[in-house]
Protein backbone atom coordinates (compact mmCIF):
# COMPACT_ATOMS: atom_id res chain seq x y z
CA UNK A 1 0.00 0.00 0.00
CA UNK A 2 2.77 2.62 -0.71
CA UNK A 3 4.18 1.80 3.25
CA UNK A 4 0.99 4.38 3.75
CA UNK A 5 0.34 2.89 7.33
CA UNK A 6 -1.58 5.18 9.55
CA UNK A 7 -0.22 5.41 13.41
CA UNK A 8 -3.15 6.42 15.67
CA UNK A 9 -1.99 9.40 18.13
CA UNK A 10 0.26 10.84 16.16
CA UNK A 11 -0.25 14.68 16.42
CA UNK A 12 -0.95 17.51 13.61
CA UNK A 13 -0.21 21.24 13.64
CA UNK A 14 -1.52 23.10 16.86
CA UNK A 15 -1.41 19.64 18.96
CA UNK A 16 -4.40 18.13 17.25
CA UNK A 17 -4.30 14.40 15.27
CA UNK A 18 -2.69 14.04 12.30
CA UNK A 19 -5.59 12.88 10.22
CA UNK A 20 -5.80 11.45 6.33
CA UNK A 21 -8.29 12.71 4.49
CA UNK A 22 -8.87 9.86 1.52
CA UNK A 23 -11.37 10.67 -0.96
CA UNK A 24 -12.62 7.58 -2.22
CA UNK A 25 -13.99 8.12 -6.19
CA UNK A 26 -15.15 5.63 -8.79
CA UNK A 27 -15.48 7.43 -12.22
CA UNK A 28 -18.56 5.92 -12.90
CA UNK A 29 -21.81 5.49 -11.09
CA UNK A 30 -22.73 2.44 -10.10
CA UNK A 31 -19.72 1.01 -8.64
CA UNK A 32 -20.36 0.73 -5.07
CA UNK A 33 -18.35 4.00 -4.20
CA UNK A 34 -20.57 5.04 -1.57
CA UNK A 35 -21.06 1.41 -0.20
CA UNK A 36 -17.35 0.77 0.02
CA UNK A 37 -16.99 4.27 1.91
CA UNK A 38 -19.64 3.51 4.48
CA UNK A 39 -18.60 0.27 5.33
CA UNK A 40 -15.14 1.27 4.91
CA UNK A 41 -15.55 3.95 7.53
CA UNK A 42 -17.26 1.64 10.05
CA UNK A 43 -15.03 -0.80 10.22
CA UNK A 44 -11.95 1.11 10.65
CA UNK A 45 -14.39 2.63 13.58
CA UNK A 46 -14.76 -1.21 14.95
CA UNK A 47 -10.84 -0.97 14.98
CA UNK A 48 -10.89 1.73 17.53
CA UNK A 49 -9.45 4.42 14.99
CA UNK A 50 -11.29 7.84 15.51
CA UNK A 51 -13.22 8.02 11.57
CA UNK A 52 -15.46 10.84 10.23
CA UNK A 53 -17.44 10.40 6.57
CA UNK A 54 -18.11 13.18 5.02
CA UNK A 55 -20.61 12.49 2.03
CA UNK A 56 -19.62 15.15 -0.55
CA UNK A 57 -22.09 13.61 -3.13
CA UNK A 58 -24.22 16.80 -2.92
CA UNK A 59 -26.38 15.41 -5.93
CA UNK A 60 -27.21 11.98 -5.07
CA UNK A 61 -26.28 12.13 -1.16
CA UNK A 62 -26.64 8.16 -0.64
CA UNK A 63 -24.35 7.83 2.43
CA UNK A 64 -27.02 8.63 4.61
CA UNK A 65 -29.06 6.17 3.25
CA UNK A 66 -26.87 3.60 3.73
CA UNK A 67 -25.68 4.63 7.33
CA UNK A 68 -29.51 4.64 8.06
CA UNK A 69 -29.31 8.20 9.07
CA UNK A 70 -31.96 10.16 6.50
CA UNK A 71 -33.57 13.40 7.75
CA UNK A 72 -30.62 14.96 9.54
CA UNK A 73 -31.84 18.71 10.46
CA UNK A 74 -28.26 20.04 9.63
CA UNK A 75 -25.85 18.80 6.79
CA UNK A 76 -23.11 20.00 4.64
CA UNK A 77 -25.50 22.45 2.37
CA UNK A 78 -25.91 24.89 5.60
CA UNK A 79 -22.11 24.23 6.27
CA UNK A 80 -20.96 24.96 1.92
CA UNK A 81 -23.82 27.75 2.38
CA UNK A 82 -21.84 29.41 5.34
CA UNK A 83 -24.64 29.22 7.55
CA UNK A 84 -23.60 26.30 10.29
CA UNK A 85 -20.26 25.02 11.57
CA UNK A 86 -19.18 21.83 10.15
CA UNK A 87 -19.59 20.63 13.75
CA UNK A 88 -23.02 21.04 13.73
CA UNK A 89 -23.69 18.72 10.73
CA UNK A 90 -21.86 15.74 12.18
CA UNK A 91 -23.71 12.67 13.69
CA UNK A 92 -22.90 9.46 15.63
CA UNK A 93 -23.32 6.72 13.38
CA UNK A 94 -22.57 2.97 13.45
CA UNK A 95 -19.96 1.85 15.66
CA UNK A 96 -19.32 5.10 16.91
CA UNK A 97 -18.11 6.50 13.36
CA UNK A 98 -19.00 10.33 12.73
CA UNK A 99 -21.32 11.35 9.94
CA UNK A 100 -21.33 14.60 7.85
CA UNK A 101 -24.38 13.97 5.60
CA UNK A 102 -24.92 16.07 2.74
CA UNK A 103 -28.53 17.14 2.42
CA UNK A 104 -31.41 15.95 -0.30
CA UNK A 105 -32.95 19.87 0.20
CA UNK A 106 -33.30 21.22 -3.37
CA UNK A 107 -33.42 24.62 -1.86
CA UNK A 108 -30.39 24.32 0.03
CA UNK A 109 -28.48 23.29 -3.53
CA UNK A 110 -28.78 26.73 -4.84
CA UNK A 111 -26.75 28.03 -1.76
CA UNK A 112 -23.95 26.01 -1.65
CA UNK A 113 -20.74 26.78 -2.25
CA UNK A 114 -18.02 24.14 -3.30
CA UNK A 115 -15.36 25.85 -3.10
CA UNK A 116 -15.68 26.39 1.29
CA UNK A 117 -15.30 21.84 1.02
CA UNK A 118 -11.60 22.13 1.43
CA UNK A 119 -11.55 24.32 4.07
CA UNK A 120 -14.48 22.51 5.96
CA UNK A 121 -12.03 19.24 5.16
CA UNK A 122 -8.98 21.41 7.11
CA UNK A 123 -11.28 21.94 10.12
CA UNK A 124 -12.51 18.44 10.32
CA UNK A 125 -8.94 16.69 9.57
CA UNK A 126 -7.81 17.28 13.17
CA UNK A 127 -10.55 16.24 15.10
CA UNK A 128 -10.04 12.30 13.15
CA UNK A 129 -7.80 9.59 12.96
CA UNK A 130 -9.07 9.20 9.30
CA UNK A 131 -11.32 11.35 7.55
CA UNK A 132 -13.14 9.76 4.84
CA UNK A 133 -14.44 11.73 1.44
CA UNK A 134 -17.38 9.80 -0.78
CA UNK A 135 -16.59 11.99 -4.10
CA UNK A 136 -19.85 12.49 -6.84
CA UNK A 137 -19.05 9.91 -9.50
CA UNK A 138 -17.49 11.33 -12.96
CA UNK A 139 -15.17 14.11 -13.31
CA UNK A 140 -17.81 17.00 -13.06
CA UNK A 141 -16.00 20.14 -11.19
CA UNK A 142 -17.73 19.05 -7.61
CA UNK A 143 -15.95 15.83 -8.03
CA UNK A 144 -12.77 17.63 -8.38
CA UNK A 145 -13.23 19.53 -6.12
CA UNK A 146 -13.63 16.05 -3.45
CA UNK A 147 -10.65 14.49 -5.60
CA UNK A 148 -8.04 17.74 -5.32
CA UNK A 149 -9.07 17.82 -1.18
CA UNK A 150 -7.97 15.07 -0.02
CA UNK A 151 -4.47 13.87 0.71
CA UNK A 152 -5.20 10.24 -0.99
CA UNK A 153 -7.39 8.45 -4.04
CA UNK A 154 -9.17 5.54 -3.33
CA UNK A 155 -10.68 4.20 -6.21
CA UNK A 156 -13.62 1.81 -6.44
CA UNK A 157 -14.20 0.22 -9.21
CA UNK A 158 -16.06 -3.10 -10.90
CA UNK A 159 -14.14 -5.81 -12.94
CA UNK A 160 -15.83 -4.84 -16.25
CA UNK A 161 -13.85 -2.55 -18.87
CA UNK A 162 -16.07 0.37 -19.14
CA UNK A 163 -16.15 0.67 -15.09
CA UNK A 164 -11.66 0.36 -15.32
CA UNK A 165 -11.82 2.90 -18.14
CA UNK A 166 -13.74 5.76 -16.09
CA UNK A 167 -11.60 4.37 -12.79
CA UNK A 168 -8.25 5.31 -15.09
CA UNK A 169 -9.43 8.63 -16.15
CA UNK A 170 -9.92 9.71 -12.11
CA UNK A 171 -6.46 8.25 -11.72
CA UNK A 172 -4.80 10.77 -14.03
CA UNK A 173 -6.87 13.39 -12.85
CA UNK A 174 -5.87 12.42 -9.13
CA UNK A 175 -2.63 12.88 -10.31
CA UNK A 176 -2.56 15.92 -12.31
CA UNK A 177 -4.05 17.10 -8.71
CA UNK A 178 -1.18 16.10 -7.26
CA UNK A 179 -3.29 13.76 -4.97
CA UNK A 180 -1.89 10.42 -4.11
CA UNK A 181 -3.03 7.12 -4.85
CA UNK A 182 -3.85 4.83 -1.84
CA UNK A 183 -4.64 1.62 -4.30
CA UNK A 184 -8.07 0.38 -5.89
CA UNK A 185 -11.08 -1.72 -4.37
CA UNK A 186 -12.60 -4.40 -6.68
CA UNK A 187 -15.87 -4.20 -6.17
CA UNK A 188 -19.04 -6.77 -6.69
CA UNK A 189 -16.75 -9.66 -8.31
CA UNK A 190 -18.16 -13.00 -9.00
CA UNK A 191 -15.19 -14.46 -10.84
CA UNK A 192 -16.92 -14.98 -14.02
CA UNK A 193 -14.63 -15.35 -17.12
CA UNK A 194 -16.07 -11.94 -19.10
CA UNK A 195 -14.85 -10.45 -15.90
CA UNK A 196 -11.09 -8.59 -16.09
CA UNK A 197 -8.74 -10.16 -13.44
CA UNK A 198 -7.57 -8.89 -11.07
CA UNK A 199 -3.67 -8.78 -12.54
CA UNK A 200 -5.65 -7.18 -15.75
CA UNK A 201 -6.76 -4.46 -14.22
CA UNK A 202 -3.68 -3.54 -11.71
CA UNK A 203 -2.06 -3.42 -15.43
CA UNK A 204 -4.59 -1.27 -16.94
CA UNK A 205 -4.85 1.12 -13.69
CA UNK A 206 -0.92 0.86 -12.65
CA UNK A 207 -1.97 0.28 -9.05
CA UNK A 208 -2.37 -2.41 -6.75
CA UNK A 209 -5.60 -4.08 -6.22
CA UNK A 210 -5.67 -3.79 -2.11
CA UNK A 211 -8.83 -6.16 -2.24
CA UNK A 212 -11.54 -7.75 -4.19
CA UNK A 213 -14.81 -7.76 -2.43
CA UNK A 214 -17.23 -10.49 -3.80
CA UNK A 215 -21.15 -10.50 -4.84
CA UNK A 216 -23.02 -10.96 -1.90
CA UNK A 217 -26.46 -10.93 -0.92
CA UNK A 218 -25.92 -9.83 1.80
CA UNK A 219 -25.09 -6.23 0.65
CA UNK A 220 -28.53 -5.95 -1.37
CA UNK A 221 -30.41 -6.77 2.22
CA UNK A 222 -28.04 -4.18 4.25
CA UNK A 223 -28.75 -1.60 1.95
CA UNK A 224 -32.20 -2.58 1.85
CA UNK A 225 -32.58 -2.33 5.91
CA UNK A 226 -30.42 0.76 6.21
CA UNK A 227 -27.47 -0.90 8.06
CA UNK A 228 -23.86 -1.35 6.77
CA UNK A 229 -23.25 -5.16 6.12
CA UNK A 230 -20.23 -5.18 8.56
CA UNK A 231 -22.76 -4.23 11.16
CA UNK A 232 -25.39 -6.63 9.89
CA UNK A 233 -24.19 -9.35 8.36
CA UNK A 234 -20.22 -9.32 9.72
CA UNK A 235 -18.72 -12.99 9.02
CA UNK A 236 -20.67 -12.57 5.16
CA UNK A 237 -17.88 -12.78 2.26
CA UNK A 238 -18.36 -8.85 1.76
CA UNK A 239 -17.87 -7.68 5.04
CA UNK A 240 -14.56 -9.83 6.01
CA UNK A 241 -13.09 -8.37 2.73
CA UNK A 242 -13.72 -5.01 3.72
CA UNK A 243 -12.80 -5.86 7.40
CA UNK A 244 -9.42 -6.74 5.52
CA UNK A 245 -8.92 -3.92 3.55
CA UNK A 246 -9.40 -1.69 7.38
CA UNK A 247 -6.51 -3.85 8.93
CA UNK A 248 -4.20 -3.99 6.33
CA UNK A 249 -5.01 0.62 5.85
CA UNK A 250 -4.07 0.37 9.59
CA UNK A 251 -1.51 -2.24 9.73
CA UNK A 252 -3.32 -4.46 11.79
CA UNK A 253 -3.03 -8.32 10.99
CA UNK A 254 -6.11 -9.79 10.05
CA UNK A 255 -7.19 -13.11 7.96
CA UNK A 256 -10.18 -13.37 6.15
CA UNK A 257 -11.27 -16.49 7.23
CA UNK A 258 -11.74 -19.92 4.43
CA UNK A 259 -15.16 -21.05 4.37
CA UNK A 260 -15.90 -24.33 5.83
CA UNK A 261 -16.33 -27.63 3.46
CA UNK A 262 -18.58 -29.19 4.41
CA UNK A 263 -17.75 -33.24 4.54
CA UNK A 264 -18.27 -35.25 1.18
CA UNK A 265 -19.52 -38.35 2.95
CA UNK A 266 -22.23 -35.75 4.80
CA UNK A 267 -22.83 -33.69 1.74
CA UNK A 268 -23.79 -37.61 0.18
CA UNK A 269 -26.09 -39.07 3.07
CA UNK A 270 -28.08 -35.22 3.30
CA UNK A 271 -28.51 -35.83 -0.54
CA UNK A 272 -29.72 -39.88 -0.04
CA UNK A 273 -31.91 -38.45 2.52
CA UNK A 274 -32.89 -35.40 1.72
CA UNK A 275 -31.95 -33.70 4.65
CA UNK A 276 -29.03 -32.56 6.49
CA UNK A 277 -26.72 -35.54 7.92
Amino acid sequence: MGGMVYKRGEEGIGGGKLGLSITIASGKGGTGKTFVTANLGVALSQFNRDVIILDADIMMADLEIILGMEGKPVTLQDVLAGEADPRDAMYEGPSGVKVVPAGVSLEGLRKIRPERLKDVLIELIGECDFLLIDSPAGLEKDAITAIASGQELLLVTNPEIAAVSDALKTKIVAERLETGIVGTVLNRVSYQKTELSKDEVETILETKVLVEIPEDPEVKRSIAFGEPVVVRSPKSPASESIKKLAADLIGVEYEIPLPKKENIISKLISGLLGRKA
